[in-house]
């Protein structure tokens, strides 16, 4: 195979592809061995007729097609990274004329990745962030680690109360009749949570272990399934057993219990500084966000459709998995939001071409820069990367391919090029807020 580029006009390249008569005729070999058994000639039995006979019948060029196919599959990925091309969308193909026992080209037009000249994007004037941790959120995550300590005990002695578990058989109907998903058995439900439609949990407050309640209730107007919006319900429920949430005090011996400090005060320092330090990230990445957002509007580039409608694809993937972890199917998420997955998808391609848009400046400011990625940095990276997996730096490496961890080179350059950016830029004295004005006395 030889590769020549044609031409390169903005973000279309145009090459072709040559493939020896050799080669070719290979190809169209494997491509009868192939497909042989696919003819019927008479006086042959299936897959016994020779090729020739084959191609008398149905033409001399029956396996050309295929033959081509198989030749580009294989090698198309090499020659684009022979002319080192990143491409964004499928390629169109141009046959020249075939004629057997000789060459053949083709030539293909691709879009790729766009190479743009940023502008204004050194020294970019933002505002800082400034966040000091307050007593409030030490308090707040120390209620947290103190939930976290929590036990269920089994209650025999009084009745429901907002704020119990309860374990309960449930059976819903409508106008007599039990609707799908409409019954468990066993079921935990923590009252006054909200898990279930308004009017429900309430209902089970007050009440005892064994008790049989009826749970009348009205599905909201709004709600996700058709059948059941508008509707009213019965519940027969049968509370099988009540438990109590039962807290730890928030004292020394909690903090000796979930950390090695002997005493709460100093536990509770060791929080805020946690706190404090994810604090500070944060206010840097918002930081940096907003420079980015600043180079952004200060540069009117095109955002190609195929990486826009990729990166729309990828947000969309993204959304199904996180719901799948959380136990839920996009399908009935959409039906749940009234959108299908062309609106869903519609709505999230201003996001989708916003980060393009970064993604191409980004590149740009790599390019203009003349940023490099060391070795080291990128060891750096996989370790990090690895840490997360249990993982060693060579296993991350081995596990991403030599594709991917070009990709990963490109995502190290993207970070150093967003750190130029913030160690560039004139970060100004956040403005203190202003204090919403006290209501007047009446």
């Amino acid at each position: 195979m030889k590769t020549n580029l044609i031409s390169k006009e903005g973000n279309e390249v145009k090459f072709s592809i040559v493939f020896s008569a050799e080669e070719f005729e290979n190809a169209v070999v494997d491509a009868y061995k192939k497909n042989k058994d696919r003819f019927r000639i008479d006086g042959f039995r299936p897959g016994k007729a020779p090729r020739k006979i084959i191609e008398n019948y149905y033409g001399e060029g029956v396996f050309w097609d295929e033959a081509l196919n198989t030749l580009l599959q294989a090698e198309y990925p090499n020659a684009l990274k022979e002319l080192d091309l990143e491409v964004i969308d499928a390629p169109r193909i141009a046959l020249d004329e075939m004629a057997k026992g000789s060459d053949v080209k083709v030539t293909a037009t691709v879009e790729v990745f766009p190479e743009v000249e940023v502008k204004d994007y050194l020294g970019v004037e933002v505002e800082g962030v400034d966040y000091t941790v307050t007593d409030e959120e030490v308090e707040n995550e120390l209620k947290r680690v103190q939930k976290s300590q929590s036990r269920m005990e089994t209650v025999t002695d009084r009745k429901t109360q907002d704020g119990d578990t309860v374990i309960i058989d449930f059976v819903g109907s409508v106008d007599g009749v039990p609707f799908d998903g409409g019954s468990a058995e066993n079921f935990d439900l923590k009252l006054g949570s909200g898990q279930f439609i308004p009017g429900f949990e309430e209902q089970l407050v007050d009440k005892d272990a064994g008790e049989e309640v009826d749970v009348i209730v009205r599905f909201p107007d709004d709600y996700h399934a058709d059948n059941l919006k508008g509707k009213d319900a019965v519940f027969k429920c049968k509370i099988h057993e009540i438990k109590s949430e039962i807290l730890p005090e928030i004292d020394d011996d909690l903090a000796s219990d979930v950390s090695e400090f002997e005493t709460l005060e100093e536990y509770k320092a060791d929080l805020r500084a946690k706190l404090q330090k994810d604090a500070d990230a944060s206010a840097v990445n918002l930081i940096k966000d907003s420079i980015i957002s600043k180079v952004a509007d200060a540069n009117d580039i095109a955002t190609p459709a195929p990486m826009v409608e990729d990166e729309a694809d990828r947000m969309m993937n993204e959304m199904a998995q996180q719901l799948a972890y959380q136990g839920l199917s996009f399908d009935k998420y959409l039906e749940y939001m009234g959108q299908t997955a062309d609106e869903m998808k519609a709505s999230v391609m201003p996001e989708a071409a916003r980060r393009v848009k970064t993604r191409i400046l980004l590149r740009g400011i790599v390019n203009q820069e003349k940023l490099e990625a060391t070795e080291e940095e990128i060891e750096d990276e996989l370790k990090a990367l690895g840490e997360q997996y249990g993982q060693s730096a060579e296993d991350v490496r081995k596990a991403l391919g030599e594709e991917s961890m070009k990709y990963f080179k490109q995502d190290v350059l993207t970070r150093k090029a967003i750190d130029l950016l913030y160690d560039k830029a004139v970060i100004t004295a956040p403005q203190p807020k202003e204090e919403a004005p006290a209501e007047e006395e009446k």
